[in-house]
């Protein structure tokens, strides 16, 4: 998740009781099973909502000819990680089933103690083309 977390040495704080109390949001950090290990759990943010249909760039890098589009299932996310160039995410194992996702990342606990919010911003009236 760098450069919002650190790759090592970096402990947060998720909660699965934030999952029940409102519902996910695009950039929310949440932690996850990962779909390719499942005794690893995976920090990852939120860009895909079901029935969202996300762009699926595998270099990270915006090259057309790669881009393909993907429409999140009902009862599924889209995860992304930070750095792009260099992350295991969704464009790799595809939209992840809510059952895997164990809680919504609430706080930093070391270093640097403090509550995680949500950066990403809606841009009103953007639309994506395909």
């Amino acid at each position: 998740m760098y450069p919002t977390l650190p790759h090592t040495g970096t402990f947060v704080l998720h909660s699965a009781l934030a999952l029940r109390l409102s519902p996910l949001d695009r950039g929310n950090l949440v932690t996850a099973v990962s779909p390719l290990n499942p005794s690893h759990q995976v920090l990852k943010r939120v860009i895909g909502l079901p029935g969202d249909t996300v762009c699926v760039d595998p270099s990270g890098e915006r090259r057309k000819p790669e881009v393909e589009w993907c429409k999140v299932p009902p009862g599924h996310v889209w995860l992304a990680g930070d750095n792009a160039s260099n992350s295991t995410d969704s464009r790799d194992y595809g939209p992840v089933p809510m059952a895997m996702v164990r809680g919504r990342v609430v706080a930093r606990v070391w270093p640097n103690p403090g509550w995680l919010s949500n950066t990403l911003h809606r841009v009103e009236g953007a639309r994506a083309s395909h």
